[in-house]
């Protein structure tokens, strides 16, 4: 989360130097891959402690989890992935290779 605020940060910089300066952000949404090592609530957690005294103290955090997904190189199909290593729905070989849900990406800012 302090490289998140520090993104951020970053991206009001950015922006001071154009039309689209901002002095406050409001809201961070963020996609989390279900399949990835963070914990929505430890996420919230953290961000409330690091984004104190930040551009982002006070902002809104919304986490917006993404379901994993998978390629099987036997079948050659794309399909559902309920966990790391699963085998294929349709053939069963395994493991499948993980295509989604590992992801933490900072999908959109609402400024000030």
């Amino acid at each position: 989360m302090e490289a998140m605020v520090a993104l951020v940060e970053d991206e009001r910089k950015l922006n001071a130097m154009s039309n689209h300066a901002f002095s406050k952000v409001s809201l961070i949404r963020l996609t989390l891959g279900a399949l990835g090592p963070a914990d929505p609530e430890a996420l919230r957690f953290c961000f409330d402690a690091v984004a104190r005294g930040t551009i982002a103290d006070g902002a809104r955090l919304e986490i917006e989890t993404v379901p994993g997904e998978g390629w099987c190189p036997s079948c050659r199909r794309a399909a559902p992935l309920p966990e790391r290593f699963a085998a294929c729905p349709a053939c069963g070989d395994a493991p499948m290779q993980m295509t989604g849900g590992y992801e933490l990406r900072l999908v959109e800012l609402e400024v000030a």
